[in-house]
Parts: C-alpha cells; sequence; structure tokens
C-alpha cells in the first residue's frame, strides 16, 4: 500500500496539471539541457492538442546548474511555492540524490528520473522516486559480459565520475566480468564534473597497459577521453556509457575519426541511421522538432530521449485520469505494462510495477562507423 498523500489537490487547477522539472541549464552538465527544452516543446504540443484528459500541463522547468545545493533550493521552490504535482525527470545523480529524501518526506512524486543510478529504483527506501534510464548497473553488466566473452584475457581500464553513478557503474562492469573482474581490471581514474580537463586520467589508464577502457559519466567528459586517446595514439577496445552516445554533442565535438570503433548501448532509435528514413515514428519526431523546437539539433541523441521520456510521463498522466491526486500518479507511473513509445527501438517496452520502479531494462549494443551507430546483436534484457 502506498503511503497516503500529502495533499490531494496539490498541481491542479481548473484546466491545468502544474509539472516540475530540474535541469542544468548552466554548469559543467549544460549539454544535457536540450533535454529539458525538448520536453518543454513536447508538452505545448501535447497542449495544442488538447491536454491531457483536457488538462493543459504547465510545465515549470528550473535551472540547478548540476548544483546539489542549488537543486534542494529550485526543489522546495517548485514544491512549495509552485505547488506542482510531481517534479518531472529531474536530472543527474548528485541534483536526484539531493532531494529525494526531501521528496519522500513530502511525498511528492520525484518521476522518471533523468540517472541510471540504482538509488532512483529503491521502492522499498524512496517509494516515491522512480528512476528511467537503464540502470547504469544493467548498462555496464552488459559490457562486461561482451568483453568476456570477446576479449576473455583482456586488461580493463576504466574512467569515471567520482559519484554514486560511477560506482553503480564499477558494480556493474565487475559483475558482467564475473570471477574474472579482479584479475582483469587492472586501473581505475575517477574525475569532478567540474574538472576542465581529464588528460592526466587517461594518460594514467594507458600506462597500467590495459587493451580495453570503459568511459562513463557526463557527455563532456566523453568528448575529452575520445579526442585523449586518439591523441596519444592508444586503440584499446572502446566502450562509452550511452549519456557519451550523442554524435552531435560528444562524437562531432571529440572528432568523428577519433570516435570509430567505438562501442556503445542504446534503448532508443537513432534518428540519424538511414535504416529508419522511412520510419513513421522517426519522421513524426522531425515534424514536431521542425514546429515545436526549431532551433534545437533533431540528430542531438539528446532529443529523442526527452521525446521518449515526456511521452512516458504523458502516458503516465493519462491513465490517471480524473483523480490527480498524487498517489495515483505514482500509482500510474508505477503500474505501466508492455507500453512502447515512439522511438523506442523494436522489442523493447516500457516497464513498472509496485516492486520494481526501473522503466526500461532492455538494452541493444551499438558500434559507431566513424558516421553513425550501427546496431549488432540481439536486444538484452537485464
Amino acid at each position: 500500500m502506498l503511503p497516503a498523500a500529502a495533499a490531494d489537490n496539490a498541481g491542479i487547477a481548473a484546466g491545468e496539471i502544474r509539472l516540475g522539472n530540474l535541469m542544468p541549464y548552466s554548469g559543467p552538465a549544460s549539454s544535457y539541457s536540450i533535454i529539458g527544452k525538448t520536453e518543454a516543446a513536447y508538452f505545448a504540443m501535447v497542449n495544442d492538442r488538447g491536454g491531457i484528459n483536457g488538462r493543459k500541463v504547465n510545465f515549470i522547468s528550473y535551472d540547478d546548474g548540476y548544483s546539489p545545493p542549488k537543486a534542494i533550493e529550485q526543489a522546495r521552490r517548485l514544491v512549495e511555492s509552485d505547488d506542482v504535482l510531481a517534479i518531472f525527470q529531474p536530472l543527474g545523480t548528485p541534483s536526484n540524490a539531493a532531494i529525494q529524501k526531501y521528496m519522500n518526506v513530502k511525498k511528492v512524486p520525484q518521476l522518471f528520473v533523468g540517472s541510471g543510478a540504482s538509488r532512483f529504483s529503491d521502492p522499498k527506501h524512496f517509494p516515491w522516486t522512480v528512476g528511467f534510464n537503464p540502470t547504469y548497473e544493467t548498462e555496464t553488466e552488459v559490457y562486461g559480459k561482451y568483453i568476456l566473452e570477446a576479449r576473455p584475457e583482456a586488461k580493463v581500464a576504466i574512467i569515471y565520475q567520482n559519484d554514486d553513478s560511477g560506482r553503480d557503474q564499477i558494480k556493474g562492469l565487475e559483475h558482467g566480468l564475473g570471477a574474472k573482474a579482479a584479475a582483469m581490471i587492472v586501473a581505475k581514474a575517477s574525475y569532478e564534473p567540474t574538472d576542465p580537463v581529464i588528460d592526466s586520467q587517461i594518460l594514467t589508464l594507458k600506462a597500467s597497459g590495459a587493451d580495453v577502457l570503459v568511459s562513463l559519466g557526463t557527455p563532456r567528459a566523453g568528448s575529452q577521453t575520445i579526442r585523449k586517446v586518439a591523441e596519444i595514439g592508444w586503440k584499446p577496445l572502446f566502450f562509452v556509457g550511452n549519456p557519451q552516445a550523442s554524435v552531435a554533442s560528444v562524437l562531432v565535438p571529440a572528432g568523428l575519426d577519433n570516435a570509430k570503433g567505438v562501442i556503445s548501448s542504446t534503448s532508443i532509435k537513432d534518428v540519424t541511421d538511414p535504416a529508419w528514413k522511412d520510419d513513421a515514428d522517426v519522421a513524426a519526431f522531425r515534424a514536431f522538432m521542425a514546429r515545436y523546437y526549431p532551433d534545437g539539433d533533431a540528430n542531438n541523441g539528446s532529443t529523442a530521449y526527452g521525446y521518449v521520456a515526456a511521452q512516458v510521463m504523458t502516458e503516465a498522466l493519462r491513465r490517471c485520469g480524473d483523480d490527480l491526486s498524487r498517489e495515483n500518479v505514482l500509482r500510474q507511473a508505477t503500474t505501466l505494462t508492455r507500453y512502447a513509445p515512439a522511438l523506442i527501438l523494436p522489442g523493447i517496452t516500457v516497464n513498472t510495477s509496485p516492486t520494481n520502479y526501473s522503466p526500461l531494462r532492455q538494452l541493444q549494443l551499438i558500434r559507431f562507423d566513424g558516421e553513425r551507430w550501427q546496431l549488432f546483436g540481439p536486444v538484452i534484457s537485464d
């Protein structure tokens, strides 16, 4: 049984649903801000089409600068001043970790968190927080299993962000490598999101003798890692976490030739891939971007991600009907079954339950060919 909602009428007014959001529009992770802008555009489209069950979405999005203290300040503003129904898709592990206890004490849904940290899919301890991304452990476990199969004698180096997300990612990689993890992982290096460069970490990892590199964390760090690895002539089997897989915001700045052969994973169609040129969902997405977010980059994977996340939130609200209590919003968000939003890869669906708050649990490996990502292998479930 879910805990009683704090205020049944919070976040709604005549013909309106107030939905909050936190996004790093400034600071070291500002490249993610395109996600919030895409989500705002999506709700503008929803409103033009009559809203959700006759109500328009008032999407209130504030800048938290990827700063935990700022995130706490802005979350309080959304809950206590703006009286939002829920906070949707707040982005980043540090910011969400900072507000998680507050949201649960206040019994305000913290929905479809923009992070794969396992702490955001923990209904036992945080029943009002629901994740969205495939967990970092799920993602890196897939990489570990592939490395074990393709390079059983590999020496593995890892560069990761020094926070909960990075630690989850290492744990997943170790699970995937199994009993050989301790022998195969020869070097680890961490960085802070505010570090201007990470060149010294890359040089240290290369000196370890590793022939496999796993890069985890923010798009900026991913771009710097790809560029530096190429600059020093290192040729490892190279993995990047899916937040670092955007062609526009990561691979282009790093140099497309430098990124050739890099491996990642995804749950979402790459709209730049000619394989989807006749796909109706991709055509609808491009039409949406042209009309509602013409200044946005439709080829940036973050816009497709924001588009998918906003669809899932819209579906949860639609299922609420006229019962827009916070308790019912949480109930609908945690009972999604085999929902397939547009742009999701074939064979992948969104699923939640009261005991499993992780909506996306399936991935497909992808390899960059110098121009675009190519899918390979089967869809992999956790």
